[in-house]
């Protein structure tokens, strides 16, 4: 597995593993697998409710706990300052792990405007050992530059929505310029109409890939880093296999060619949308 090093020095694999709805045993099972398959990033959520099967995956596993990577993240309806200590204690607590390697603010939430609050909270949990490296979610570049003004402490981590319909370069860029690793959640989109467009399938065709590898590899290209989900094994190794041909500067632009205004798979603005 190929590594990015974020700007504290932390170590994150270029590809990592969503757990959302992956929940109880089935969870377990699939996160578990995940690790034995080669995964070393496991990404949570407080509000996936499912950071108890994580810290359960980590256990079962042959892999040593300090070789995974676990991301989690803070609600909405917790960032005040008192509150999102107690809840990265909580959400620690409830995975039975000693610290989060990256954790992050799962949505700006504008409307509310307490993010810059969190983002504080964060900060002290950071300077308390509680996470190795601090982050966001869904931020635009105007939430941010906030952050740096008013905390002087820029994100290692900005996790948004990115696929083919919606590429995300002005975002990609603003993070590339402030030294934060953009992820990439829903990589190879929600709508499976995505997996049928006919540039996507020549080019797996072209490079004996499937379109969800032919999407992954471009998206390493772009600088970004994915997290796919899936419970079965047999794709779960698929999404891994990545590493071994290169999309040419052409074809990456081709792809770029298909992102639309309207591409969010659900509307969800990071400028008015609220998720508590």
């Amino acid at each position: 597995m190929e590594t990015y090093q974020l700007r504290d020095g932390l170590q994150l694999p270029k590809i990592g593993f969503g757990t959302y709805q992956l929940n109880g045993q089935i969870g377990v099972n699939a996160m578990t697998s995940a690790l034995e398959n080669g995964y070393r990033l496991l990404d949570s959520a407080f509000n996936y409710e499912n950071e108890g099967a994580v810290g359960e995956a980590i256990r079962r596993s042959s892999v040593p706990r300090s070789e995974i990577i676990v991301t989690s993240k803070l609600p909405g309806r917790h960032h005040r300052y008192s509150e999102a200590i107690t809840t990265i204690q909580e959400s620690l607590w409830r995975a039975g792990l000693d610290y989060y390697d990256l954790y992050l603010i799962h949505w700006p939430n504008p409307q509310a405007d307490h993010y810059v609050e969190a983002w504080q909270a964060l900060i002290e949990a950071q300077k308390f050992g509680l996470i190795r490296s601090i982050g966001v979610c869904n931020f635009l570049p105007e939430q941010i530059d906030r952050l740096e003004k008013e905390t002087g402490v820029l994100p290692t981590v900005n996790q948004v929505e990115l696929h083919p319909y919606f590429n995300q370069k002005t975002q990609r860029d603003y993070d590339r310029t402030k030294g934060i690793l953009t992820q990439a959640w829903s990589p190879l989109g929600r709508a499976s109409h995505v997996l049928q467009e006919p540039l996507l399938r020549d080019l797996a065709e072209k490079y004996h890939k499937n379109v969800g590898q032919i999407i992954l590899r471009w998206e390493l290209q772009l600088g970004t880093m994915p997290i796919p989900k899936s419970a079965h094994s047999k794709r779960q190794i698929g999404n891994l296999q990545v590493f071994d041909f290169e999309l040419t500067a052409t074809e990456l632009e081709q792809i770029n060619g298909l992102t639309k205004v309207d591409g969010r798979n659900k509307d969800q603005d990071p400028a008015v949308y609220q998720e508590f």
